[in-house]
């Protein structure tokens, strides 16, 4: 789920939109997007009524510090799948393979613990994308995440 958020938050901060505008919620082990939770959530409960059925598949896996579900590609992303996105959204798909590629889920944990977005938010508070302008890589102002939300 923190993948989401880097995937939304980055491309935001470098190009001044989201990619899915799901709303984020300031929860224990991170920022969560909450529609997206939702379709997993359901997909956990019953994979073979999920929309996500020839997508994924849930394991249950245990951590360092907890029990988690971990979400396992069933097939390779296809050039199908990369019609879906602008070039700047694989780009930003691609950057975060890359940086996390080898990072465990505590450790994607305790990095998204560090973002303003996080520090700036009270547990199961809505996470404001206009956060996202307070942290230094970010080549977007305040007003500017405003004014393109409200274009909306």
């Amino acid at each position: 789920m923190k993948l989401f958020y880097y995937l939304d938050f980055i491309h935001l901060k470098k190009y001044g939109k989201p990619i899915t505008f799901d709303t984020y919620v300031h929860l224990q082990h991170g920022q969560i997007p909450s529609m997206i939770k939702n379709i997993v959530d359901e997909a956990s409960d019953d994979i073979s009524s999920s929309v996500l059925k020839d997508t994924i598949k849930i394991e249950k896996v245990k951590t360092a510090r907890k029990l988690m579900e971990k979400i396992i590609p069933v097939r390779e992303f296809t050039k199908d799948d990369e019609k879906l996105f602008s070039e700047t959204e694989l780009e930003i798909l691609e950057e975060i393979s890359k940086k996390f590629r080898n990072s465990t889920s505590d450790e994607i944990e305790e990095y998204s613990h560090r973002e303003s977005t996080y520090k700036g938010t009270k547990y199961l508070e809505t996470i404001p994308y206009t956060l996202a302008a307070r942290d230094s890589d970010s080549k977007v102002t305040k007003e500017e995440i405003e004014l393109l939300l409200k274009s909306i």
